[in-house]
């Protein structure tokens, strides 16, 4: 009985004293904001865009219209996706964060996909929707 508890002891001695812990996270953003411009003379680059010189950022450069309008939905798929991102809202460039609206006709379907890093919200307005996820 002893010898398999000194056993335990050491075991778990060395287990502590081998492992570290660790600890994992993107990065902090370098700045608030980096509103992504398609220019090449602009100096700052960050996360694949060029940053837009914050003295010239407007109010339009955070704002998106069109989500509230509902899509066309006679396709195969019966659905349609409005999605917005860094490319057509370029305030989002270094947030991580985009939107999407999904609009469904009855039995439409939203085809398999991934998000990479990423989380994923629904929301029902209307009617029922059946959802799953895979890991």
């Amino acid at each position: 009985m002893a010898l398999s508890l000194k056993f335990l002891v050491v075991t778990t001695a060395i287990l502590a004293l081998a492992s570290s812990p660790s600890t994992a996270s993107d990065p902090s953003p370098l700045q608030d904001f980096c509103v992504a411009v398609n220019d090449s003379k602009a100096t700052v680059f960050v996360n694949g865009k060029v940053c837009k010189d914050p003295k010239l950022v407007t109010a339009d450069d955070f704002f998106r219209s069109g989500l509230n309008k509902p899509g066309n939905t006679s396709n195969q798929l019966g659905s349609v996706v409005t999605a917005v991102n860094v490319n057509n809202l370029p305030g989002l460039n270094t947030l991580g964060i985009s939107v999407a609206r999904i609009d469904f006709a009855r039995r439409g379907l939203n085809p398999p996909h991934t998000h990479p890093r990423g989380t994923e919200v629904l929301v029902v307005l209307k009617g029922k929707l059946i959802s799953s996820f895979s890991t």
